[in-house]
């Protein structure tokens, strides 16, 4: 499937995609094999080489124990989590409390399936692509795989029967939803200039120019949406420590609590192949040995090298953010998604297609004019980015119509009233507003009278607190 399009004179057109007519059971076998195990041991890899990277960024020892520089740390984690006790709550729906780590696992291995790895090599005979299949809309399958992958934090929450679990399920819904309207919007001029869905006609239309850079925004924009897919730092607002404890995953141990740890670094796999498959060539060389002897170095098992290599460094950008950047703010989070990267996405995507069009129909030669246009759209981000919030107008007339009370104390331009009031009014337990405080706990009061009753010199008893019975009873 082709959208009748060729690129803007950045690339050659979509070649032919991958040929699996020569492929068996037993090669469809070895290849899904070989992706399982690819993935299994990179995991294992990126614990170790993450906490590698923050020791070494925050003047840290990192693993250094078991095995040689700690090598086999990660796989001690393994064992440790197999080993645990597992427990189910009493509370939680039993079935979906089961289904929801196994659900965010499998969804997570399968987004490999239609990556590409290599070109065409032999394995035992056959010459068959470096890949485990591929169709026309590819990448619309791996759209609907990562969708279908947040159901299972989601019900994680949810099944839980738990506050902290359930509020980080919520948060990941939205999140999510967020940044897969932005990251789907960036691959939409991916599309436009390589003229298929096809992940190997993807990499075929890159031979010439990588999308990197003549779609920088959009390669920008992927880059922050997927480190908020995947909820890593500074984007991991569904397990904030700092305030939920570990989020959907509070409720889980052992092997259960595995799976969602295993699918988190998979997703980080998954999104970093994306990238490279879409925006960095793919399994195609790097300039200047993409020219040696004619390309030899995009032949044979060469390209599985340069494949792997893009990869890591994307996951080497992920370990970097999280050695160096503090979580966002919830508010903060979702502005960014809904106000700077989804309209940027949007309005790249228009401008791609104006051009694609000037140039399909009018033959106008945009290789340099793009790059100009690609800098004037990201400062205009940039100013998206940083432009102050102006404070509305209804919002403006209730500060002005605040009492200046006796005791009324000003934060910033807000008057904040210090008045107290009963949280319980409603039923039901609520926070303090802005310029309400809570009233004193019993203990307070009873301290507070106590003080008073001591300064008039009563000299009244005070009550005495309960004494603690000797553990021999």
């Amino acid at each position: 499937m082709t959208l009748g399009l060729l690129p803007m004179g950045l690339g050659s057109p979509a070649g032919p995609s991958a040929d699996f007519s020569n492929d068996t059971w037993w090669i469809w076998i070895i290849k899904a094999v070989g992706i399982l195990v690819f993935l299994l041991l990179s995991v294992l890899v990126a614990i170790w080489a993450e906490r590698k990277v923050l020791g070494k960024m925050q003047t840290r020892t990192g693993p250094s124990v078991h095995g040689p520089i700690g090598l086999l740390q990660s796989l001690a984690d393994a064992l440790k989590l197999m080993l645990k006790e597992d427990f189910t709550l009493r509370g939680a729906h039993k079935v979906l409390y089961l289904l929801a780590p196994l659900l965010a696992a499998f969804t997570a291995f399968m987004v490999m399936a239609v990556i590409p790895f290599g070109p065409e090599v032999s394995i035992f005979g056959v010459v068959t692509p470096l890949q485990l299949t591929d169709m026309p809309v590819a990448v619309l399958y791996i759209l609907a795989i990562t969708a279908l992958g947040v159901y299972g934090i989601v019900l994680g929450g949810w099944a839980s029967n738990s506050p902290y679990p359930l509020l980080g399920s919520v948060r990941s819904s939205a999140q999510i939803i967020s940044y897969e309207l932005s990251m789907g919007l960036s691959l939409v001029s991916v599309f436009i200039v390589s003229g298929s869905l096809s992940t190997s006609q993807i990499v075929s239309a890159q031979s010439q120019m990588w999308w990197a850079f003549a779609l920088l925004p959009a390669f920008l924009i992927y880059m922050v949406s997927m480190v908020g897919e995947v909820n890593r730092l500074p984007f991991d607002l569904p397990e904030a420590e700092g305030e939920l404890v570990a989020g959907h995953m509070v409720e889980y141990s052992s092997m259960k609590f595995a799976w969602f740890f295993l699918a988190e670094y998979i997703n980080m796999f998954n999104v970093s192949a994306i990238a490279t498959t879409l925006f960095l060539g793919g399994w195609r060389a790097p300039w200047p040995l993409s020219q040696i002897n004619d390309g030899m170095f995009n032949e044979g098992w060469w390209p599985l090298l340069w494949f792997v290599a893009k990869v890591w460094l994307f996951m080497f950008f992920m370990f970097w953010l999280r050695a160096t950047l503090l979580r966002f703010r919830y508010d903060q989070f979702m502005n960014l998604g809904w106000k700077v990267l989804i309209p940027g996405a949007l309005a790249w995507v228009v401008a791609v297609a104006i051009l694609q069009g000037l140039q399909q129909f009018y033959g106008i030669p945009l290789t340099t004019v793009i790059g100009w246009i690609a800098g004037v759209f990201l400062v205009i981000m940039l100013v998206l980015l940083f432009w102050p919030e102006k404070k509305g107008a209804e919002e403006e007339d209730e500060r002005d119509a605040l009492p200046a009370t006796p005791g009324t104390a000003r934060r910033g331009d807000v008057l904040a009233a210090e008045t107290e009031f009963d949280p319980f009014a409603g039923g039901y337990p609520v926070p303090p507003m802005p310029g309400q405080k809570l009233p004193p706990s019993p203990r307070q009061q009873r301290r507070e009278r106590e003080t008073q009753l001591a300064a008039l010199g009563t000299g009244a008893p005070t009550t005495p607190e309960p004494q603690k019975e000797d553990d021999d009873g």
